[in-house]
């Protein structure tokens, strides 16, 4: 995806976590954060800690999706999923990305990755890699500070 490219339908996931939600019920209503992750890569579950922190800080201000998406066959086990987001304390919805629909609409590739999407919806950061959730806070609260001045 490109700077200002407008967020993908969040449709063909093999199955929702945590409740489910749509692209609809998040543009013009908050800015996005959407999270892709893996049960197999260390580097998501590293972080995992700082993005939930970060969840919760600007949880009145911010919505926040995870998607999983499978690095290896090991990885499409649901239950493994299931017990993966438990044990990391993901409560946000997660979108079961089992057959890479969301990956390509957004044409990612890497785990874990980040992208913040204006209240309208337009994609304004990206970044992928484990660390980094400070450049990330900074650029959540740019388009936050951009909103409150609309």
């Amino acid at each position: 995806m490109r700077l200002r490219e407008l967020m993908p339908d969040l449709v063909g996931a093999t199955a929702w976590l945590n409740g489910d939600t749509s692209k609809e019920k998040l543009v013009g209503n908050k800015p996005t954060l959407i999270h892709f992750w893996s049960i197999s890569c260390y580097m998501c579950k590293d972080a995992m800690p700082e993005v939930n922190q970060f969840r919760d800080k600007y949880q009145d201000d911010l919505n926040v999706v995870a998607v999983h998406i499978p690095r290896s066959e090991a990885d499409l086990d649901l239950d493994l999923i299931k017990s993966s987001a438990e044990a990391h304390d993901i409560k946000q919805p997660i979108f079961v990305d089992n057959a890479l629909k969301l990956r390509s609409a957004f044409g990612n590739k890497q785990v874990p990755a980040y992208y913040v999407f204006d209240k309208d919806g337009q994609l304004r950061h990206f970044q992928a890699g484990g660390s980094g959730m400070k450049m990330l806070e900074k650029r959540v609260i740019r388009v936050l500070d951009e909103m409150k001045k609309n």
